[in-house]
């Protein structure tokens, strides 16, 4: 027998087909977003609603660019500043598609604020602190961390310890403080082996580091 679940997780697998043919696109990179978040969430002990909901948002962070061009998608290298502003869009264009079905407000909430700054300086509304969602909080965390510790056509991963030594310079100003205590409690030697299997090559989720750490993170004005 068919349940709600199934039908919600195909629908949500129909969505991430559509960003695959959108925005050359893998599962790969949402799908590890979704582990790390889901671990954080439990490791903050969440309750399994909200840990649910912050699986589902983590998968669908990235619908948004579906709206955007594969020209800047793919670029290689730093964009322009014409080039960032649109990529800066993609959570606005990810809330305008799920808010209007009512299985997906509160996680069209969390999606449209993945790129909130601790310090008030990300987008798309400049939110600060605890008035940014805390799995949008959590989302951001996870995001940052797969981004680095993935190839991309212009250099290769980091590793663990550079990837948790860049989270946490950044604590209090693009990371809530909170949640990245939490990252840090996490057994990244198992984790990290897990997702070394969904790794593959020539990724192309979003330009350079500057996109989770620094440049993409601030909002431009």
């Amino acid at each position: 027998m068919v349940t709600m679940q199934n039908n919600i997780d195909r629908f949500i697998e129909a969505l991430m087909l559509i960003v695959n043919a959108g925005a050359n696109k893998t599962f790969n990179h949402s799908a590890r977003v979704s582990e790390v978040a889901v671990k954080i969430a439990e490791k903050m002990g969440l309750n399994q609603g909200v840990v649910e909901r912050i699986q589902m948002a983590a998968y669908l962070h990235d619908i948004g660019k579906i709206a955007i061009s594969d020209q800047i998608l793919n670029k290689p290298g730093r964009l322009k500043r014409s080039e960032l502003k649109e990529v800066q869009k993609h959570p606005e264009f990810a809330y305008n598609i799920l808010e209007r079905l009512p299985l997906f407000k509160k996680v069209s909430r969390i999606i449209l604020h993945h790129h909130e700054r601790y310090d008030g300086l990300g987008y798309p509304k400049g939110l600060k602190g605890k008035v940014i969602p805390l799995e949008a909080r959590i989302i951001a965390v996870a995001d940052a961390f797969d981004a680095m510790t993935s190839d991309r056509p212009y250099r290769k991963a980091l590793n663990y310890d550079q990837a948790y030594s860049e989270i946490n310079d950044h604590v209090n100003e693009q990371f809530c403080p909170l949640v990245v205590e939490c990252f840090n409690q996490l057994n990244f030697a198992d984790l990290l082996e897990n997702m070394k299997g969904q790794q593959i090559d020539n990724f192309a989720h979003v330009i350079a580091v500057e996109h989770e750490i620094l440049s993409h993170s601030r909002k431009i004005i």
